[in-house]
């Protein structure tokens, strides 16, 4: 389910099964993502204590294992059975697998069960129909009581990508906030906004923009 997606390809037909979708995307070539975490999350997660934490669209694992890594039990959720083969060969070779569960499940369809301390949804912009208002509330929901859900997407199509700036694809971080749709004496935000950051793609550099969200249940 993760989508680093940059709109580079046509929008499939809007009837296309996600998992054929995504399995045959990852099995296009030995690898699609870098394998590092993303760095909001590694900011965010820095600064919280190790607990259980809920990875959705977690593709080939840069997140869960950095993750556990760093003592969190993670549930790895994506939509790909390719993705989730990579990510637990990857937490072998990594010494982390006993911290890791993957759950192949379509968060479009229905959600895992569980409280968690931390949920993350990162990048989740897709080529497929991924409406925020269907995934974003039941995320909320699986945030345990002192627990935290963080959100990040793309705030802009990269520079190199010839895309519009202004497309309407890329939500503004209160938009982002608002498909949540939380009760707002129940939750504390604790980031709203833009992050930058520095990447190269085919010899080509260039800043880009996250929008994040970050929520507190009280």
């Amino acid at each position: 389910m993760t989508a680093h997606q940059h709109g580079h390809h046509e929008n499939p037909p809007a009837d296309t099964d996600p998992a054929r979708f995504w399995d045959e995307r990852y099995s296009q070539s030995d690898r699609i993502w870098s394998g590092r975490v993303n760095p909001v999350l590694a900011e965010v997660a820095a600064d919280l204590s190790p607990g259980t934490v809920l990875d959705l669209g977690s593709g080939e694992g840069g997140d869960a294992i950095w993750l556990a890594a760093r003592g969190w039990r993670v549930t790895a959720v994506d939509v790909s059975s390719v993705a989730l083969d990579r990510l637990a060969a990857e937490a072998e070779r990594a010494g982390v697998a006993e911290r890791i569960t993957t759950l192949r499940h379509d968060v479009t369809q229905g959600f895992p069960p569980g409280r968690f301390d931390l949920v993350s949804a990162q990048f989740f912009q897709s080529p497929l129909v991924l409406p925020r208002e269907k995934v974003l509330p039941p995320a909320a929901a699986a945030v345990a009581p002192g627990g935290r859900l963080l959100v990040v997407e793309h705030g802009a199509p990269p520079p190199w990508s010839g895309l519009d700036p202004d497309d309407p694809r890329f939500a503004t971080p209160e938009e982002i906030l608002a498909a949540v749709d939380l009760d707002a004496d129940g939750w504390e935000i604790e980031r709203l906004g833009a992050a930058h950051r520095t990447a190269t793609h085919d010899g080509h550099t260039g800043e880009l923009v996250d929008h994040v969200v970050l929520v507190r249940r009280r």
